[in-house]
């Protein structure tokens, strides 16, 4: 069967992923999670201090940002290294999440975001909470591995 190659066709199938940059911030051998609260996504489940890229925004500023934004902490663009890339299917859309660590920052992690964040909490890596949300987990363990690249939710 040929596809049809009129305009609506295409723009309908159209590749139009949102961005993400997602933060692991380690200290002590432990990486910092954020407990989710009143968003509509993954509530009660721990994630990673992230957000959406904004236009006309680089990728390491966007995580400078956020970090300052939801945890109150100061890192200097040179010391994020981005460590994991995932092509990330979700129910209503698809993202591109970027992985950054920091092992280095200025300030104490502090939840600046309490309506939309229960708690922040250390955790060892190979022992996440059983609520960790589930492609972070597998973006943590997979980074750890030295994999660079990972696809979720995809059959």
């Amino acid at each position: 069967m040929r596809r049809s190659t009129n305009a609506s066709y295409i723009l309908a199938r159209m590749f139009r992923p949102f961005c993400s940059v997602q933060l692991i911030a380690l200290r002590d051998g432990l990486v910092l999670l954020s407990m989710r609260a009143n968003t509509g996504f993954e509530d009660g489940n721990y994630g990673l201090v992230s957000g959406h890229i904004e236009g006309d925004e680089a990728t390491r500023a966007a995580m400078v940002r956020e970090a300052r934004e939801e945890a109150g902490i100061e890192i200097d663009p040179a010391h994020l290294r981005l460590v994991h890339t995932m092509h990330r299917r979700s129910p209503d859309r698809e993202y591109i999440d970027l992985f950054f660590e920091a092992s280095s920052w200025l300030g104490e992690p502090d939840n600046r975001e309490p309506g939309k964040c229960d708690e922040l909490a250390w955790f060892q890596p190979d022992d996440l909470p059983a609520n960790t949300i589930e492609y972070v987990r597998e973006a943590i363990v997979r980074s750890r591995a030295g994999a660079s690249f990972s696809e979720f939710g995809f059959a």
